[in-house]
């Protein structure tokens, strides 16, 4: 497993390797955000509405088959180690992915989508202030400011946000979507910095620029959730934005495919990828000129790129690791 900032402390060193990273959350958030993608598709450009579901679908059983062993992984750990293991904000992760269950559930279940959607914004407020109160203590090294950061207040607040509005709550929505903004905003100077010092991000770490392309279309994904008929002349904002990033990255993309392709840290770039298909479509409905034309391009290139993680993921699992018997 290429090395990442949510390594364990020394003590428990030799569990490493059977370590379930965070980072293979992304594939649920991948797979949702491309699903409520289709769904808005579906009412805006009347195409198959099976399509999302089915998105939807594979994301909640993604979600299953990680959130059992890596919840099952803690027990090897006791109070002493628990805390270094948990210093990297990769795990808010599988709290975000807890909450992109709740789109897939409401058509079938009000009930059920409660219970996980306050499942998740519990897990993500818990683990945001604990985390966070680690960092204000000081005492970090400077290379541990990578886009991780991002994931507990900014990623975790806006996902939490956008599921309030799905469930009815947008008031409370806006609050979580306030806490995500100012905290991105705060953190981005910090992560930039960082990229900027000599000898940059190893090439087992560039993996989470994916994270740091994603904000502005996260953002702008909650705010759909929250108000999906008002006018928000903020969303070209956004959009914008996260298409500079996301152009930045094809610049970049020999960089940042230096190291041999892991389906556990690709999913980085999937979920604001997802989200920019998200802002697009409904970009196009509101009658926005530049969504016009870009949209549809956005929308085909997010599906394009989820879908080739998707089948070089499929191709990874399919093959055993070089060096280990197949099971």
């Amino acid at each position: 497993m290429p090395p990442t900032c949510d390594a364990p402390a020394q003590a428990s060193a030799p569990q490493t390797p059977h370590l379930l990273p965070p980072t293979a959350f992304g594939i649920v958030l991948g797979l949702a955000a491309l699903g409520r993608a289709w769904r808005l598709a579906a009412d805006t450009w009347h195409v198959p509405p099976l399509i999302g579901e089915g998105l939807l679908t594979a994301a909640a059983l993604a979600w299953v088959v990680l959130v059992v062993p890596y919840l099952m992984q803690w027990r090897h750990h006791d109070d002493s180690t628990l805390p270094h293991a948990l210093k990297d904000g990769g795990h808010a992760l599988p709290a975000i992915a807890t909450l992109q269950l709740v789109p897939a559930l409401l058509p079938h279940s009000l009930f059920a989508a409660w219970v996980l959607g306050l499942l998740g914004i519990g897990w993500q407020l818990a683990f945001a202030l604990w985390h966070t109160g680690r960092l204000w203590r000081g005492g970090h090294p400077g290379h541990d400011a990578t886009p991780a950061l991002y994931l507990p207040t900014v990623a975790g607040n806006f996902t939490s946000g956008a599921t309030l509005g799905m469930l009815g709550q947008p008031d409370f929505g806006w609050l979580l979507v306030g806490a995500g903004l100012f905290s991105w905003l705060s953190l981005e100077s910090l992560v930039v910095r960082r990229l900027w010092k000599p000898g940059g991000l190893p090439p087992a770490q560039r993996a989470q620029l994916g994270i740091q392309f994603a904000p502005p279309m996260v953002c702008g994904a909650a705010c759909i959730a929250l108000a999906p008929h008002a006018d928000q002349p903020w969303l070209p904002l956004l959009w914008g934005y996260g298409l500079f990033q996301l152009l930045l990255g094809l610049r970049m993309a020999g960089w940042l495919g230096a190291s041999r392709f892991d389906a556990r840290f690709a999913w980085a770039y999937s979920f604001g990828i997802g989200c920019a298909a998200i802002c697009a479509v409904r970009l196009a409905e509101t009658g926005n000129h530049a969504a016009h034309v870009l949209a549809l391009p956005v929308f085909i290139a997010a599906n394009a790129v989820i879908g080739w993680l998707g089948l070089r993921t499929l191709f990874q699992w399919a093959r055993p690791a070089p060096g280990v018997a197949a099971t």
